[in-house]
């Protein structure tokens, strides 16, 4: 499974549609192989949708981004899994584990609701379910 990041600081970028850089992460049976940053060039929300497309993720964690873009990746094949925060290591290991529903990787601020967009929750997905989802 190939997982995308934008990232900031060794932390989440807190808005996806500005973040400079995106760490692309290789993952086999929850252990990470391979690693690369990727300059994030494109500022318009297409381009950038398309920019990420073509390195072909199955999933991309970030915390904020706007709904244009959102649509734009998840037209592109790309899962998102937003409104999350926290240090790129800890997400990483969340996801791999199922843990990333824990309150500690929600952005402050956030509604409680997490939105998952461009595909459908799975179990395994490292989307772990909250009390009160269905």
């Amino acid at each position: 499974m190939k997982i995308a990041i934008p990232q900031w600081q060794d932390r989440v970028s807190p808005v996806f549609d500005v973040a400079a850089s995106l760490l692309v992460v290789d993952m086999a049976n929850g252990r990470e192989e391979a690693r690369v940053t990727v300059e994030l060039t494109a500022t318009d929300p297409l381009r950038r949708a398309q920019q990420v497309a073509r390195l072909s993720p199955d999933v991309l964690i970030c915390g904020a981004v706007s709904w244009p873009l959102e649509m734009a990746l998840a037209s592109a094949g790309v899962r998102v899994l937003s409104q999350i925060c926290g240090g790129i290591d800890e997400v990483l290991k969340a996801f791999a584990n199922g843990d990333l529903a824990q309150d500690r990787f929600l952005m402050p601020g956030c509604c409680g609701r997490r939105r998952v967009r461009g595909g459908r929750r799975r179990r395994g997905s490292g989307f772990g379910k909250r009390r009160g989802d269905g």
